[in-house]
């Protein structure tokens, strides 16, 4: 399993739409946000809630709406400095229609301030291993 990816697939419901009849701009940030729990909750499952948003960066490619279903949301680490980690997001309709791609940095809460803080050793190792190859068994 890669475990530098996520995804999942989620319900369109029918109150996602706005007064245009299309899933409203805001609930695609929701959907991201679905598939970058994931991921976070995979890698730093004793994190909790310590990652938070710093900056995202959203290109909106195709409209959803109900009748679409469903959609998959993947999301990938892409990298990582002292105090953040960046992943990319994909929004695709069932028929492989990109819906929207998105740009993330995230980064580590320090519960006691509420600022920032540096990734923790444990935090840099589980990102390392990622992009060092399994060795062949």
């Amino acid at each position: 399993m890669d475990q530098s990816r996520a995804s999942v697939r989620i319900r369109v419901r029918w109150a996602d739409e706005d007064g245009y009849g299309h899933v409203n701009n805001a609930v695609y940030l929701n959907y991201l946000e679905e598939a970058r729990d994931r991921i976070v909750d995979q890698l730093f499952p004793t994190a909790g809630n310590d990652f938070v948003i710093a900056h995202i960066g959203i290109d909106y490619r195709a409209e959803i709406t109900h009748l679409d279903r469903e959609v998959d949301v993947e999301s990938r680490i892409t990298g990582y400095g002292r105090s953040s980690v960046r992943t990319t997001e994909v929004i695709r309709k069932l028929d492989g229609t990109v819906a929207a791609e998105a740009e993330t940095v995230l980064v580590p809460r320090d519960a006691e301030t509420g600022g920032s803080r540096p990734l923790r050793a444990e935090e840099v190792a589980v990102l390392d291993s990622l992009a060092t190859p399994a060795p062949p068994v």
